[in-house]
């Protein structure tokens, strides 16, 4: 829609990245809040949120400059911009980062991956809301009443009525993160809640995929995200099993 909300002097405040802040400082807020109900060392957060921020946003970049191999090559510096990102390199990076840092601290990893995920969600929820503010990441044109038309996109096709998949996702990430905190309500096995959020992410993520419309790469007949999808599913769905059976 509008992704420059406002100036202030020299430095206009841009959509996108407002909402990932947003998104970042509530997942933070959430998470502390979580741990200390659940007698987790809540400071490690603040510390812990720097790395994996740091991490996650590497790892989207490199996914992103993988998936778009032929651009980098031809112009990497083009593409170690602001722009450009895939999420699912995000997520890796991250859970890799804390699971490095909760090592080499001498932390219990699956206490902070089941309070870090699903407030990952929260985080995502309102990053989907600042693509659409941008008008990256959008659907397929249609002619339903929900459509929806850009007129300052860079991004998306302006004066074209198109499907609002961000919204989409971030009503989904929103559910997602409201049911995990609703399942983590229960005294589960460590690393049950984190291993759900893969689960559910990854499906939804591969549904989405099939209403959008700008261009992600693709493997065969998937996108690269739906591709990438099928190895988070099993792995959560693999973690989950794992950590159901072992003892605490």
């Amino acid at each position: 829609m509008y992704n420059d909300l406002f100036s202030i002097g020299p430095f206009t405040v841009h959509g996108y990245g407002l909402m990932i802040t947003i998104g970042v400082l509530a997942a933070l807020f959430i998470a502390e809040a979580r741990a200390k109900k659940r007698d987790i060392n809540a400071d490690v957060l603040y510390p812990l949120t720097l790395v994996c921020v740091g991490f996650g946003f590497a790892g989207a970049k490199v996914l992103f400059c993988i998936v778009e191999w032929r651009q980098f090559f031809k112009n990497p510096w083009q593409l170690l911009t602001g722009n450009g990102f895939v999420v699912y390199g995000g997520i890796i990076g991250g859970v890799l980062a804390a699971f490095l840092y909760c090592r080499f601290k001498k932390l219990n990893f699956w206490d902070y991956f089941d309070i870090v995920l699903p407030s990952v969600a929260v985080a995502q929820g309102f990053g989907r809301i600042g693509c659409f503010l941008a008008g990256c990441c959008y659907g397929r044109e249609t002619n339903s009443f929900f459509g929806i038309a850009f007129t300052h996109s860079d991004y998306a096709p302006n004066g074209v009525k198109l499907l609002p998949t961000q919204l989409f996702s971030a009503a989904g990430m929103f559910l997602i993160a409201g049911f995990l905190f609703w399942y983590a309500k229960k005294e589960r096995k460590k690393g049950q809640v984190g291993a759900l959020y893969l689960i559910l992410y990854s499906i939804g993520r591969f549904i989405i995929e099939f209403f959008r419309d700008d261009y992600r790469g693709a493997v065969g007949f998937l996108s690269t995200s739906q591709f990438i999808s099928l190895f988070i599913l099993a792995t959560g769905v693999l973690l989950f099993r794992k950590r159901s059976v072992e003892k605490e």
